[in-house]
């Protein structure tokens, strides 16, 4: 049976109808423990959701929505290692690379613990050894730069890491990204960087995305055009891969390369050896604390009743909003600095995971799925985008985040930043109505017909829906957690709207067009063979092209 058409869907539609427009400001007044009753803790994260459009009556109906969509028998399923990614025939077991229980978590009939804990070894030794100085380049000098060549989860994985936990990293072992097959990007990082003292991480599941091999590409020939000797190479560059094979005959010494599972998604796999650049940065042992945080919230969403589950929670609220309300997008606003790439990671996260219109049956659906998700930081957005979140025609819900306390507190600008968190959602769900605005225009000496001209301008209609994340500090545990919270959430929604949130065939089609596009522009004659428009843009392409001998 399609989600819609289930009982308790049919019952939260004709709840909607009931509730749609209920004041937040009303719900408050009317139960003075609503934020007792609509917040959760997980370990010292709390999760306060009582500044959205809901009842009591309205979580027990979400609720019965997981339980008949059967979230708990696919929670189970997806832990146990069956092949819950039907479409690709594989286990979803990203939880296995954080599983500190000592437990046995088993894909095909396989333990992969053991084989786990042998790559976290391996890439644990690396990382001391370039943290310690005791790994050399070709002229014995240690390596003060790293480079992470990959895209998709091979790069916003571990990049957002880093940048998130930069106070926890050796500061003058400087880690670099390139994603972009855009010549400048890889060209303005290797303009300051000194062959002799790089080393490069070549992150490809298949050792074939094009993105990614042809800066590897660039990246040797730099190298060697430096050091000369290709047998050098194992010491400026490894891989994380499945594809051995591709590795050693891209050149990189067969010691150099480090695992990956078909079990694990692109997007879920900075806990694996894609994450060794957070590794490098931040050091093993807090690198095992990320994986704590991770594995802690893997158990709260294993075990916790669906009541008081967080990333459930999380996820009904966002089909509530989606499915009901018709909002398409959410906000994801971290008061954080150092979670400035938060949102992008979450953006791919969600969007891969659950943009699609064909459900587990291949039948296309006829309600809407996966929501656009995009953020920024908080103080940024609040000159930015707020203008739209509050006065807008669009219902946008938000989740706000933000530390307690920071790495290096300065109290004056810390206390700031969080009267800010405070105020915007306390403003986002009271707004201010008439009668505070008269009384706030007389009170700066308005005039009657100057308030009468001012007054819908400053109305603000409130009962905007945000979701707080607060924590102590964003060190390694908090962050693993919070990741993890998220990729459940997105989990979780998956299962309702009966979608395969592991696979993601719509990237596929743009890279094979463009791969037979190449090689007609490496021909360089004019074609014929698309649609007027793109045979416009690139014949346009070729002629101009020939101002500059080497595009």
């Amino acid at each position: 049976m399609s989600s819609e058409k289930k009982p308790a869907w049919q019952a939260l539609q004709s709840h909607f109808e009931e509730i749609k427009d209920e004041h937040m400001r009303d719900m408050f007044e009317q139960d003075t423990n609503r934020f007792g009753h609509f917040s959760l803790t997980l370990n010292d994260i709390l999760f306060d959701y009582s500044k959205n459009r809901i009842s009591p009556k309205t979580m027990d109906l979400l609720l019965d929505l997981a339980r008949e969509c059967d979230v708990q028998s696919w929670r189970d399923r997806m832990f146990d290692g069956e092949a819950i990614n039907h479409t690709e025939h594989r286990a979803v077991l990203h939880s296995a690379l954080r599983n500190r229980s000592g437990k046995q978590m088993f894909a095909d009939g396989e333990n992969v613990m053991p084989e786990i804990r042998h790559e976290l070894e391996r890439i644990t030794r690396l990382a001391n050894d370039i943290r310690n100085r005791t790994w050399r380049g070709a002229t014995n000098q240690p390596i003060t730069d790293v480079v992470n060549l990959g895209i998709g989860g091979s790069h916003l994985g571990p990049m957002m890491a880093t940048e998130a936990l930069h106070p926890y990293a050796i500061h003058d072992l400087k880690i670099h990204y390139v994603n972009n097959i855009d010549e400048n990007h890889i060209n303005n990082t290797l303009e300051t960087l000194n062959p002799d003292t790089t080393l490069f991480i070549v992150a490809s599941k298949s050792f074939t995305t094009q993105d990614t091999m042809m800066n590897a590409e660039t990246a040797r020939s730099w190298l060697l055009h430096k050091i000369g000797d290709s047998k050098l190479l194992e010491l400026h560059m490894i891989a994380v891969t499945s594809n051995a094979r591709a590795a050693v005959e891209f050149g990189i010494n067969e010691d150099n390369i480090f695992k990956m599972w078909d079990w694990v998604g692109g997007r879920y796999s900075m806990w694996s050896a894609i994450g060794l650049p957070i590794v490098i940065s931040i050091g093993p042992e807090n690198f095992e604390l990320l994986l704590q945080g991770a594995f802690e919230a893997d158990q709260h969403f294993r075990n916790a009743p669906l009541d008081e589950n967080i990333p459930v929670i999380m996820a009904l609220l966002g089909i509530w909003y989606n499915n009901f309300f018709n909002a398409e997008s959410i906000a994801i606003l971290p008061y954080d600095q150092n979670m400035h790439r938060f949102p992008a990671y979450l953006q791919q996260a969600d969007m891969e995971s659950n943009g699609k219109a064909v459900d587990r049956d291949g039948k296309h659906v006829n309600y809407s799925t996966g929501p656009i998700l995009f953020g920024e930081i908080g103080i940024a957005s609040q000159h930015a985008f707020y203008q739209l979140l509050h006065q807008g025609t669009k219902l946008v819900p938000a989740d706000m985040l933000a530390p307690i306390s920071n790495f290096a507190c300065i109290a004056n600008h810390h206390r700031a930043l969080m009267s800010n968190v405070f105020a915007q959602t306390e403003a986002l769900m009271k707004g201010k109505n008439q009668d505070e605005v008269i009384a706030e225009l007389k009170a700066e000496g308005k005039d009657d017909k100057e308030i009468e001209f001012l007054l819908p301008y400053k109305l603000f209609p409130g009962n905007k829906p945000t979701n707080t994340f607060l924590f102590y500090t964003l060190d390694p545990k908090t962050l693993g957690s919070l990741i993890a919270l998220y990729e459940h959430k997105i989990f979780v929604q998956g299962i309702i709207w009966n979608l395969n949130s592991f696979d993601q065939w719509g990237v596929e089609l743009g890279k094979k067009m463009a791969t037979d596009i190449l090689d007609e522009l490496n021909e360089g004659a004019q074609v014929s063979s698309h649609d007027s428009s793109t045979n416009g843009l690139i014949n346009y392409y070729l002629k101009l092209r020939t101002l500059n001998p080497k595009a």
